[in-house]
């Protein structure tokens, strides 16, 4: 499932929207090392990367800015990297709208639950919520539509997820609080979305159903 062996013709008309979100990310960190460094705090800050300072409070659009914005380049290329690999099959399986929300969702989840959980002032930016968001659907598919997910995909996922959750605890300056609301929000997204497909499927049988018996 995660093997990518597309072109990146195939690619770009498969996933429009992982395409789009890895180009964004690419963007925006070459304007912020055009206009400053993406490593600075005060490029970062005036970029909309979440925050919590002295004297000062985050505007609620930084929950949603902070997800494009990446420090440093290594930052980027790992979770671009990450996107690359790994969204382009629920992209497929959601659709690009239930997609997107399970993306923006997850991440604006993650940066709530950094801004909730940090004890400390911090500046924080990244795209880790959302993509953790993404690991959580596929583990909520794994357990719930084994139909979809195959025993060595779940392997796989199951293996990511905990060396993802180890990593974010044993390195320093990884923001765990945001891995952690991100892997939640999705959970509940995809569980949202999956109840949301299978009322709207029972409804479309019964009007069949009713429309037979006429």
């Amino acid at each position: 499932m995660f093997a990518r062996t597309e072109s990146l013709k195939q690619y770009i008309r498969l996933y429009p929207v992982t395409t789009a979100l890895i180009v964004i990310n690419l963007i925006v960190l070459g304007l912020m090392e055009w206009y400053g460094s993406s490593q600075d705090n005060e490029t970062l800050y005036r970029f909309g990367a979440l925050f919590d300072l002295p004297g000062e409070t985050a505007e609620p659009w930084r929950y949603v800015t902070a997800i494009f914005l990446h420090i440093g380049f290594s930052h980027l290329l790992f979770n671009c990297f990450t996107l690359y690999v790994f969204a382009p099959p629920l992209e497929i399986m959601l659709g690009k709208w239930r997609y997107i929300l399970l993306y923006l969702v997850s991440g604006i989840v993650g940066n709530i639950a950094s801004m909730l959980l940090h004890q400390d002032y911090f500046i924080s930016a990244g795209a880790s919520g959302a993509l953790y968001g993404i690991y959580a659907a596929y583990l909520y598919l794994a357990i719930f539509r084994k139909d979809i997910i195959d025993k060595q995909t779940k392997q796989t996922i199951v293996t990511i997820i905990v060396i993802g959750f180890l990593y974010s605890v044993i390195v320093p300056r990884v923001d765990l609080y945001a891995h952690f609301g991100g892997f939640v929000g999705g959970f509940a997204t995809i569980a949202l979305i999956a109840l949301s497909i299978k009322r709207r499927y029972r409804k479309m049988m019964e009007e069949y159903e009713e429309q037979g018996h006429e």
